[in-house]
């Protein structure tokens, strides 16, 4: 397969140079479904499982057995909280536990190749030469995504964009936390849902380099 060729942007908006895709990363092939284990194993990992029901034994009372074994006519009774009864246990109800569980790495690694290749292929991955903030003010780094023409027209809530670095700092942190459609992470750090979740991605020169040998493995 031919290389792909990409513009590589400055924070101006202009074209500064271009860059050859590793194809060994970049290889144009989408696997959907390492996407999908992916997805669903992440959303896995995010699930608080606290729901929790009482058992027979946990209720409390119930301890004195409500009348005698025979003579009342009545059906036989053990306790006053059992399930059959109003305010007795919950018969096989949820109880607290762990939903996450581990993805094999090479899945994880295919996954995170072929959400990055569904970007480049929307044309929605856009590299930059680099991402720097002459202060530590929002309006600053906003300027920088209005240049590039990755703002949302309009009050779209649908429209998000995803900054991936190769280092960070607290001044361009707090640059970049208030600015709506806008999310941010380490290129070393990302992962398949990140991205795909994401309308478009941004990622600077050196944060491509790291993510290419990051994969190429």
């Amino acid at each position: 397969m031919e290389a792909i060729t990409l513009s590589i942007y400055n924070v101006e908006g202009k074209e500064a140079d271009t860059i050859k895709l590793n194809t060994s990363v970049f290889d144009g092939i989408i696997n959907t479904a390492a996407i999908h284990q992916a997805v669903v194993a992440y959303r896995a990992c995010q699930r608080i499982g606290l729901a929790a029901t009482k058992t027979r034994g946990e209720v409390s009372g119930g301890g004195k057995k409500p009348w005698q074994q025979k003579g009342t006519g009545r059906a036989r009774a053990g306790s006053i909280r059992s399930p059959l009864w109003r305010h007795g246990g919950v018969v096989f109800g949820p109880h607290p536990r762990d939903f996450s569980y581990k993805l094999p790495q090479k899945i994880k690694a295919l996954a995170l190749k072929s959400a990055l290749n569904a970007k480049v292929k929307e044309n929605n991955f856009i590299v930059l030469d680099n991402f720097t903030l002459d202060k530590t003010k929002t309006k600053e780094a906003a300027k920088i995504f209005a240049n590039l023409k990755l703002t949302p027209k309009g009050k779209s809530k649908n429209y998000s964009a995803l900054l991936l670095l190769n280092k960070t700092s607290d001044n361009l942190k707090r640059s970049l936390r208030n600015i709506g459609f806008l999310d941010f992470n380490l290129a070393k750090d990302t992962h398949a849902y990140e991205v795909i979740t994401h309308r478009k991605v941004i990622i600077t020169k050196d944060g491509l380099n790291e993510i290419t040998n990051r994969l190429k493995k």
